[in-house]
């Protein structure tokens, strides 16, 4: 099993580690990259985006495992080789924000702002950070912060390309390439649709009204969540496995999305996974009642 491992190449270790990742299976996914880096290492091959890539996805490994002293370390390696990259600034401010490193944590968030204005997961984390910081520091607590780098428009620019070829992408797929560009405002108003079923308990209809929604704009977090949650009252917990994942690969500090996975995993008998995700939220929110609730009853499972 070693040497057929060691004669594939790093673009086929690195689809075994992401595989690994998708499944939960955090340790063999870190496994995986760290083989993948040093085959493609070896190879002789400098490219500088792909490494990067490569330590950010095991970043993120050591961040689902709980090791957040690696993620951080990776996270730096990866910004050293492709400057700016905002999963990896995500993902280390994540890490920052765990190990209670909040100054560090809101630089790294305000940095992902300024690349892209419109994202949740650094909003939130920047929010977090502020009120964290006000309680340590006091009404001065903007003068203790380390200099938050300035984005080169050139990275805004690149970034802002890439998100729209993948906005589209994505569209024109959910969409079976009948329309080019999704329409937010309707997004909205399915999305508010959706939200009306939901109260009134008619949770099939909500989903509906939310997989229309996504159709439109499928970088709306709050509506894989929503229809997250419509799953699990449905009892079609693999499907809320999937949404909680969109979700997080848009917001990897998302509470609920966090909560409502390791609730899908608990039904589905995955303790160790559901443990996972428990721990995590309780990283980002050490005092969430309901995750420690579910914790203890998850401990108790057999």
């Amino acid at each position: 099993m070693p040497q057929k491992r060691r004669s594939q190449s790093w673009q086929e270790l690195k689809q075994a580690g992401n595989d690994c990742f998708k499944t939960g299976q955090y340790g063999d996914a870190i496994s995986l990259y760290s083989q993948t880096i040093e085959v493609l290492k070896k190879s002789g091959q400098k490219n500088q985006e792909d490494l990067g890539i490569l330590y950010s996805n095991r970043a993120a490994s050591y961040l689902k495992d709980g090791n957040c002293s690696e993620c951080i370390k990776d996270c730096s390696v990866s910004l050293e080789l492709v400057p700016f990259g905002i999963k990896s600034l995500l993902r280390r401010a994540a890490a920052y924000e765990a190990v209670e490193r909040y100054r560090q944590a809101y630089v790294d968030y305000k940095t992902a702002l300024q690349i892209d204005c419109n994202l949740p997961a650094a909003h939130d984390g920047t929010n977090r950070m502020t009120k964290a910081l006000t309680e340590m520091d006091g009404p001065s607590w903007r003068e203790k912060l380390p200099p938050i780098p300035t984005v080169p428009m050139p990275v805004k620019e690149k970034f802002l390309r890439t998100a729209n070829s993948t906005v589209t992408a994505q569209q024109n797929n959910l969409n079976g390439n009948k329309q080019i560009g999704g329409d937010v405002k309707k997004a909205k108003l399915l999305k508010e649709e959706g939200n009306a079923f939901v109260k009134k308990g008619q949770h099939k209809k909500a989903v509906e009204k939310y997989t229309q929604s996504l159709s439109q704009d499928p970088t709306e977090v709050t509506t894989y969540t929503n229809r997250a949650l419509c799953y699990l009252s449905l009892k079609m917990y693999q499907e809320a496995v999937k949404d909680c994942e969109e979700a997080l690969q848009l917001d990897p500090a998302n509470i609920k999305a966090l909560y409502r996975r390791a609730q899908a995993h608990k039904e589905l008998k995955n303790k160790r996974t559901c443990v996972e995700d428990l721990n995590s939220l309780l990283k980002i929110e050490p005092n969430n009642s309901a995750a420690q609730k579910l914790l203890q009853e998850v401990l108790r499972m057999k």
